[in-house]
C-alpha cells in the first residue's frame, strides 16, 4: 500500500497540540483592520482549538502530523 500524500496547505494552517487535538488560527484578522474593535482584534489574535466534528476530516488531510 502507498504512502497517503500530506495536503501541504493544510499542514501550514493546522498544528498538533499535545493531547492530540488541532490548534488553528482564527479568521479575520489579516486586514481591514482600523474598523474592527480592540478587543475583537485581541480575541482574534488568539488561536483556538478545530471542532471535534471537524477533526476526522483534517486527520485524513494530514495523515502523518
Amino acid at each position: 500500500m502507498p504512502k497517503i500524500k500530506t495536503n501541504r496547505g493544510t499542514a501550514k494552517r493546522f498544528k498538533r497540540t499535545g493531547s492530540g487535538k488541532l490548534a488553528r488560527s482564527r479568521a479575520n484578522a489579516n486586514h481591514i483592520l482600523t474598523k474592527k474593535a480592540p478587543g475583537r482584534k485581541r480575541r482574534l489574535a488568539t488561536g483556538t482549538t478545530v471542532a471535534h466534528c471537524d477533526q476526522p476530516g483534517i486527520d485524513r488531510l494530514i495523515p502523518y502530523k
